[in-house]
């Protein structure tokens, strides 16, 4: 299944607008266009960033991966305290390396976390927490702290003390006086005991609080002043901010206006600001959708909250959706990544067109004088908007401006996306210092929907022009279908993700078609195509079933077939499922139905919600070469940025000088060969090594950049990577004193040359103990390898020949639905260890997030080191090697992971560099 971004509202106006030396004003609103102004000249302070967190976003060590965390330059998370009964997995401590390793800061522990149930067990039984129930909560807060400060890093964690107090334990919402006044002093004496033992017992510990679900004044002007009066202020004043809490539910102000309030009451009390953390915000309809999320991150820029993170709805371990299986990025991940982007800048001013609905227009822009770039992301609309950026200064940019768009869309909540899409790039000539860039979209939905995508997150980059290329965009003909407006047999329209059913996922048009399960059920598509040949066909869908589904396709009546669909979380999550398809110009039928009379009944159902269309080139399917621009990248140490250069490649280049480095975050379609041509300028001896590459933070043997021989400015070296399948980190450093000029990487599917890659079926490798073959008709050949685990002795082994020695990848294909009992609304998924041993070395372990059916067939990519000739690789668990806590005050979780390995179905094994 080939996963790619949905259509994007197409900027067919912008194009013919950028191609003039100066953007021109739009039509004096003719088109009822909204207006958001950006004020370059009005800066508001050093952009934070920190509105990228979750709660739960990680589970394991690597689940998500390592490539998916360094890109978004996360700032804070929470997570469930050291053997935390609350849920199976996300212990503090366990995700603490892989957090820390790549860039976080500080991590949250939910205190309360410790009890098993929801909401939490009150030993005492009654409201508020009396003395049974706040002494048994001070023993689990003791051990907390003794893990905690038993760690080097112990300040790097900060005690959320209690969560959602004005419900759980203390009802604080309540609307009676008296009993209001009871809760709330029961609740301040907890607070200020929990307070005084973690700072005697963690000196210069931080706590954050009082962590309401509401804020509410009341509870927050009773909290403050009591903390102040009794030395007990939190370091950090947190709440919750979600759709159905807000002061003001109805308004786009609704964390704005909270903000205010807060604020105030600090001064009013006399207390210095704190910084505020708002740790749970957003419901299920915002997670994972760009246009939604821009909404909540400008309101945290604006307000300069300390930070940020996305509520808990459904699973740990995928940043709230937004990495799909382990290391592929949804358009929510690329939406942070374009909002990581923006780290190094000074935020300014922008003028939003109105903040009276809650699904409104809203950005965030920032100015970086050292790269000499701005940038804007902006969404969350269905209208035409013209983006007017004031103070261009020609001092910073120069007399000529480089405008590029780009955009990222929803995928889904389990399909990735590749990187967001460029829809125009030109240079232009500021008029009075102002460039207009107008965001339009024709064509976007086929049946008639919005021609700008509310879903879509739009990013605007503006840098010096005058010099290096220009290729034209060429973007392919596509259009959207939505389930709900085709002919529907035997089928029920449901509502999804709309403001009053915030909590339900998000949806395409916020409808899906479900119940499609008797033999008549159908949808039938009308669909227009400019020109008859191959397309692309896109389906979202969900798939509760619990194991593969299907359902019968049929092009204008003709060739029944049945398209496969892997298994979803729930009705709602959806994923694609891609297949080409035959179509005529003009008109045409596409039928997906429950059955067909030739060939039977469809296994299973799924819901529809939309489809998707793209017309093929004569390439087909094949997946496109990417240019990643240098002067676009994340960058760190002593770098330049020049935009000098008429054969520079986009706007300009990067100069990386000793200690200098580019990561550039590079998207691959499916686990394969790549090659990668690095444009780049050094000095120094013709063949002289001048950088080294990396590879997800690892060295490359052979991986280096040389000295140009001679010639051209520019020289290009070639690199043969196998990349694993969503996001890898594609590292240039320089190693000698001499600066290395680089313009960009671009990226190519391999397909002539070597690509040594063995594959090997779990069922033909050497099996050990209880390992056995079973049959599943969606496994690769129709077996795998079950009964792995559970000791070292249930081993499968696979023998493999190297040509060299050195660093291999090797892929598992597998399957685990490990669950544990359940909660109100979190799946509780395990993930499943596996040690692999190279020739009887010492085992690694690494972990197999949970593939939501055990007919889901995922893949993950580990490294191996090989040896040149016959090598064994083992895989097992060994529950010995499991990570333990000491003992603990009940209930707790003192075991972290499950004793079994995943069921296995084949693995590839391949060599990182050739040639």
């Amino acid at each position: 299944m080939r996963t790619w971004i949905a259509p994007i509202a197409a900027l067919s106006v912008v194009a013919g607008a950028l191609a003039a030396s100066t953007l021109p004003a739009p039509p004096a609103r003719a088109d009822d266009a909204q207006q958001l102004v950006v004020d370059l000249g009005e800066r508001t302070g050093p952009f934070l960033g920190a509105g990228s967190g979750t709660l739960y976003g990680l589970s394991d060590d690597g689940v998500p991966s390592d490539n998916t965390l360094e890109p978004l330059r996360l700032h804070s998370i929470a997570q469930k305290p050291p053997a935390g009964a609350q849920h199976p997995n996300g212990d503090a401590l366990v995700v603490a390396d892989p957090f820390f390793r790549n860039g976080g800061e500080y991590i949250q522990i939910y205190v309360q976390d410790m009890y098993a149930q929801w909401t939490y067990e009150n030993p005492g039984g009654v409201i508020p927490c009396n003395d049974v129930c706040f002494t048994d909560y001070m023993q689990k807060l003791a051990w907390v702290v003794d893990q905690v400060t038993a760690r080097p890093d112990a300040d790097r964690f900060v005690y959320v003390l209690f969560n959602e107090p004005d419900g759980i334990w203390y009802n604080l919402s309540t609307g009676n006086a008296t009993a209001y006044r009871t809760r709330m002093d029961a609740f301040l004496r907890h607070w200020k005991q929990a307070v005084e033992y973690v700072r005697a017992h963690h000196p210069g510990a931080r706590v954050a609080g009082m962590n309401d679900a509401t804020f509410r004044e009341r509870n927050y002007r009773d909290f403050l002043a009591f903390a102040r009066d009794n030395d007990v202020l939190p370091d950090i004043t947190s709440w919750h901010q979600l759709p159905s809490n807000s002061l003001d539910p109805a308004s786009g102000n609704y964390f704005r206006n909270t903000y205010a309030t807060y604020r105030a009451l600090e001064r009013e009390l006399g207390i210095d600001p704190l910084p505020i953390e708002i740790n749970e915000y957003g419901g299920n309809r915002d997670l994972t959708v760009p246009g939604q999320l821009i909404k909540w991150t400008a309101m945290f820029e604006e307000a300069k909250v300390a930070a940020g993170g996305k509520a808990y709805w459904t699973a740990a371990g995928g940043q709230a959706g937004d990495v799909v299986q382990t290391n592929k990025p949804g358009g929510g991940w690329w939406f942070y990544k374009m909002y990581a982007d923006l780290h190094g800048g000074d935020t300014v001013a922008v003028t939003r067109p109105g903040t009276t609905t809650v699904d409104a227009l809203d950005a965030i822009a920032v100015v970086d004088d050292d790269r000499r770039q701005a940038r804007i992301i902006t969404g969350g609309t269905a209208e035409p908007v013209d983006v007017v950026v004031n103070g261009v200064d020609e001092e910073l940019f120069g007399e000529t401006v480089h405008v590029e768009v780009r955009a990222t869309t929803w995928s889904g909540q389990n399909s990735d996306a590749p990187p967001p899409e460029v829809l125009h790039r030109a240079d232009v000539t500021p008029a009075g210092g102002t460039v207009t860039v107008p965001i339009r979209g024709l064509g976007a939905h086929g049946d008639g929907g919005p021609n700008v995508d509310r879903m879509t997150a739009y990013e605007i980059v503006l840098s010096p022009g005058g010099s290096g290329s220009r290729e034209p965009v060429e973007r392919p003909w596509r259009a959207t279908y939505e389930a709900e407006n085709a002919a529907i047999t035997a089928g029920t329209v449901h509502t999804q993700g709309t403001l009053q059913n915030w909590n339900a996922a998000a949806a395409s048009g916020n409808r899906d078609v479900g119940s499609l399960n008797r033999p008549e059920s159908a949808v039938t598509f009308t669909v227009d195509v400019p020109a008859a040949g191959d397309y692309r066909l896109g389906i979202m869908y969900g798939n509760q079933t619990g194991q593969p589904s299907q359902q019968v396709l049929t092009v204008n009546g003709a060739a029944p077939r049945f398209v496969g669909y892997e298994a979803t979380m729930n009705w709602t999550w959806r994923t694609r499922a891609d297949v080409v398809v035959a179509l005529r110009a003009g008109r045409n039928e596409i039928r997906l139905a429950a059955s067909d009379p030739t060939l039977g009944r469809a296994i299973g159902e799924a819901t529809l919600d939309r489809i998707d269309l793209e017309q093929l080139g004569g390439d087909g399917a094949a997946e496109p070469a990417r240019t990643y621009e240098a002067e676009l990248a994340q960058t760190s140490g002593a770098v330049g940025y020049e935009y000098d250069r008429g054969d520079q490649s986009g706007a300009g280049h990067v100069v990386l000088r000793r200690g200098a480095e580019a990561l550039v975050t590079v998207y691959a379609q499916r686990d394969g060969y790549y090659d990668l041509d690095f444009r780049h300028s050094s000095p120094g001896l013709p063949g002289s090594e001048v950088a080294r590459i990396g590879l997800d933070r690892r060295p490359i043997e052979g991986g280096v950049l040389t000295a140009a021989p001679g010639g051209g400015f520019w020289d290009t070296d070639r690199h043969r990577l196998f990349l694993s399948a969503g996001v890898n980190r594609v590292t240039v450093t320089p190693t000698g004193p001499t600066p290395v000029r680089l313009d960009a990487v671009t990226v190519t599917p391999a397909v002539d040359g070597p690509r040594p890659v063995t594959v090997v079926e779990a069922e033909d490798a050497t099996l050990a103990g209880a390992a056995e073959v079973r049959p599943h008709r969606a496994a690769s050949g129709g077996s795998f390898v079950g009964g792995v685990g559970n000791g070292p002795g249930n081993s499968v082994t696979l023998t493999v020949d190297a040509v060299e020695a050195g660093e291999h990848l090797l892929v598992v294909h597998y399957a685990n639905d490990e669950r544990d009992t359940g909660h109100p609304y979190n799946a509780d998924i395990i993930s499943r260890p596996i040690d692999v041993s190279v020739n009887g070395g010492e085992p690694r372990r690494h972990w197999f997030k949970n593939t939501w059916s055990w007919g889901n067939w995922w893949a993950r990519g580990v490294p191996v080191t090989l040896e040149a000739g016959r090598n064994e690789i083992t895989l097992s668990n060994d529950p010995a090697r499991s990570a333990t806590a000491t003992e603990c005050p009940q209930p707790c979780r003192p075991t972290l992971d499950s004793p079994w390995a995943p069921d296995l179905d084949r693995f590839e094994i391949a060599p990182v560099r050739v040639g």
